[in-house]
């Protein structure tokens, strides 16, 4: 006969009450338990001293004879320094999209990083090319004011081009 510390649900609809009982784990949920070591109001506020009343001294002597508590129980104990935390249960990924599915997902979301580094890298250039543009009209601004020209330099001559007639006999 394997011994069981769990939850029987009492309280009316929808205003639960649990009564922490120790019970044989064949019998159903609300069904014939051994005794009665506490209560669970989920009710109440999380602070409440009323919230979960246990009796300590009970709880251990089945917790020796080998009943084993379910999770929700075993959190209950745990509080009360009677046991150890048991380990959280891994969420399952039912819920997630498929292999193939990720993977196309993740490729969706690495085109989009990928395009989003691109505008970016050009809206930096353009910002560069933009500052280099007004950094240059600046200075030619600036450089004309600066250095003015009181006369004005003599154009140098470009070589002359050959003219027709020195290429063609002359008419007779």
């Amino acid at each position: 006969m394997s011994l069981k510390i769990r939850m029987a649900r009492a309280g009316a609809k929808k205003r639960p009450f649990y009564h922490i009982v120790i019970a044989e784990s064949r019998s159903p949920r609300d069904g014939r338990f051994i005794e009665r070591i506490g209560s669970y109001n989920p009710m109440l506020p999380r602070g409440d001293e009323n919230r979960v009343v246990l009796k300590e001294d009970r709880a251990k002597h089945w917790l020796s004879n080998g009943a084993t508590p379910s999770e929700r129980v075993a959190y209950f104990l745990a509080a009360k320094g009677l046991g150890e935390k048991p380990k959280q249960r891994v969420q399952t990924t039912k819920q997630l999209p498929k292999a193939k599915a990720q993977e196309r997902l993740k490729a969706t979301e690495d085109a989009k990083v990928a395009a989003e580094a691109a505008k970016k890298a050009e809206q930096a250039a353009a910002v560069e090319a933009a500052a280099a543009a007004a950094a240059a009209a600046e200075a030619a601004a600036a450089a004309p004011a600066e250095e003015a020209p009181t006369e004005e330099a003599p154009a140098e001559e470009a070589p002359a081009a050959e003219t027709p007639a020195a290429d063609e006999p002359a008419a007779s």
